[in-house]
């Protein structure tokens, strides 16, 4: 699960440098930065529950 997460956190990223890098892609940095917090949130939220688990 969270190797999934990192996945997907790389793929945010790449999605928010190829809206800097082309010109006239703003929504792609808008949403790629977005995408990017929530599944932080949501890997940092699990990380934490599992920690209490044990």
């Amino acid at each position: 699960m969270l190797a999934l997460l990192g996945l997907l956190l790389v793929i945010w990223l790449v999605c928010i440098v190829l809206g800097v890098v082309i010109k006239g892609l703003f929504w792609l940095i808008v949403v790629g930065a977005v995408l990017f917090v929530a599944t932080a949130l949501v890997g940092f939220v699990k990380r934490e529950a599992l920690g209490r688990g044990r």
